[in-house]
């Protein structure tokens, strides 16, 4: 690793918990409450509970340079750039949520998102204006959701979203993609980048519903 890699706090602080978590000495990565209520053989739909999460716009041609700057911001916060000067642990998944043409010559803008743990759900510290972030607050929703492995690049995310539309093109979700949602689909990403092996992702897009019966119903009522 290049020295001035070993130089970023945020670098380092990943690699902290890639070795603590990598030698079982990492508590329990808090994460969004979900239920799995239909799944096929390449993906499933999943009924989130309400939550909240902190957000930072990035608008940036790439998804890769929008990740990096919008988890360098939510990195800030917390570790404590924040009103209350709270310190606020990892959660997973950081996730990167795409809105089409809404960034540099019409390009795709993006949101990168910080689940906040159970502790601040109820009362999320206010970030420093400075950082340019902003609570999401998720009503509950039902979102279609497919795997993949290795990296999340620029080189992949359209070919893996692509791949759960011809998925749900093929299923009772086939005509229920949410019309409500501004974003196009979301890339979760579950791991440290300096893990190589055994990687998780995957592309979140939502469909309609709110309740979990409503995810599991009314499709199928509809087919």
């Amino acid at each position: 690793m290049a020295k001035s890699s070993l130089k970023n706090p945020v670098i380092i602080l990943l690699l902290i918990i890639t070795i603590a978590c990598s030698t079982k000495l990492c508590k329990a990565i808090e994460s969004p409450q979900y239920r799995v209520v239909h799944s096929e053989s390449d993906f499933e739909i999943r009924h989130y509970r309400e939550s909240v999460w902190m957000a930072a716009p990035a608008y940036e041609i790439s998804f890769h340079k929008a990740t990096r700057d919008g988890f360098h911001r939510l990195f800030q916060f917390i570790q404590g750039a924040n009103l209350n000067f709270s310190r606020i642990y990892m959660t997973k998944p950081v996730l990167t949520s795409i809105v089409p043409g809404e960034g540099p010559l019409h390009s795709s803008a993006y949101f990168v998102k910080f689940y906040l743990p159970d502790k601040f759900q109820a009362d999320p510290p206010l970030p420093l204006p400075e950082l340019n972030l902003q609570p999401d607050r998720w009503t509950s929703r039902c979102i279609a959701v497919r795997k993949f492995s290795g990296f999340a690049r620029d080189s992949n995310i359209v070919k893996e979203a692509e791949k759960l539309a011809r998925s749900l093109s093929r299923s009772p979700w086939a005509n229920s993609t949410a019309a409500t949602s501004e974003y196009a689909y979301s890339i979760a990403q579950y791991n440290s980048p300096f893990r190589i092996i055994g990687r998780v992702n995957e592309v979140w897009v939502d469909v309609a519903g709110t309740g979990a019966s409503d995810c599991e119903t009314n499709p199928i009522a509809a087919y």
